[in-house]
């Protein structure tokens, strides 16, 4: 049997159709995992505002993530305070606008990149850790062996772990802020020949309430997203070994891409309502 001319062949209906079908397979699967990650955010964030909260097992994620969490984070503020310095003085002095170093460094830092860059720090030791330490709990059945027993792990696992994540993160970048001004600080004094007392006025002038809790707010978001990405990775995790390691990958890049991604969510909202 042969086909006319203006007949499409099942070959050519099959080339022209498949890549449709390949973006909505893709476009599905999004779907489906963005249904999946809100559902496991959902009972997760309801057990950390419901009874009972294991206190003894938020301290203990509290000392790992936060305390443990503070050199990683100190020496990364205090080196991007010193580099902005240097790259505002640099494009300042093309428009004869150097004094405004300490100005822009402080508000930078407090506003955008000491929370942003504490939260990719964390993203990068925090939720790995996370999801390796739950996925290797996952493989080798100890949550399972946990519903056996009635105990749900959305409570005893991996709300301790949420809360923990939203009430250090906060600190964390407040630390951040003062290691990040002061390496800006540094720099200016010692590099750019300013005067530190009139840095210190100027940046204490300048800096107002608005500018700190906007970080702090954005903070304690990154530090529930950090977690939770780590914790529904893990959860998930399969195949031994090799099925840890790609749940720790896959923890890392979502948290640091939907921390990016709810800065610019979160700063939209401060700029629209004047914060």
């Amino acid at each position: 049997m042969t086909t006319s001319p203006t007949q499409t062949s099942p070959i050519e209906d099959s080339a022209l159709v498949r890549p449709f079908r390949l973006i909505g397979r893709s476009v599905l699967a999004g779907f489906r995992e963005i249904g999946r990650i809100a559902t496991f955010s959902g009972r997760v964030l309801l057990a950390c505002v419901t009874p009972v909260i294991y206190l003894r097992e938020v301290l203990r994620q509290c000392l790992k993530i936060g305390f443990f969490s503070l050199p990683v984070v100190g020496l990364t503020a205090v080196f991007i305070g010193a580099a902005l310095a240097l790259n505002i003085y640099t494009g300042g002095a093309r428009f004869n606008a150097e004094q405004f170093v300490p100005n822009i460094v402080v508000v930078g830092i407090t506003r955008e990149l000491g929370p942003v860059l504490a939260a990719l720090m964390l993203a990068g030791r925090v939720s790995a850790g996370i999801a390796a330490e739950i996925g290797a709990m996952r493989v080798t059945e100890q949550i399972d062996a946990l519903l056996t027993l009635s105990a749900k792990p959305e409570r005893y696992l991996y709300a301790p772990r949420v809360i923990a994540g939203i009430l250090t993160l906060p600190l964390l970048v407040l630390v951040a802020d003062i290691i990040g001004v002061l390496g800006g600080y540094l720099v200016a004094v010692g590099a750019l020949d300013f005067n530190g007392s009139l840095y210190l006025r100027n940046t204490w002038n300048f800096v107002t309430g608005n500018d700190i809790w906007s970080g702090l707010i954005k903070a304690a978001f990154f530090g529930g997203i950090i977690s939770l990405m780590g914790c529904y990775q893990g959860d998930r995790s399969k195949g031994g070994a090799g099925g840890v390691g790609r749940a720790a990958t896959l923890a890392v890049v979502g948290a640091a891409v939907l921390v990016l991604a709810s800065n610019y969510v979160l700063t939209s909202i401060f700029v629209r309502l004047g914060l």
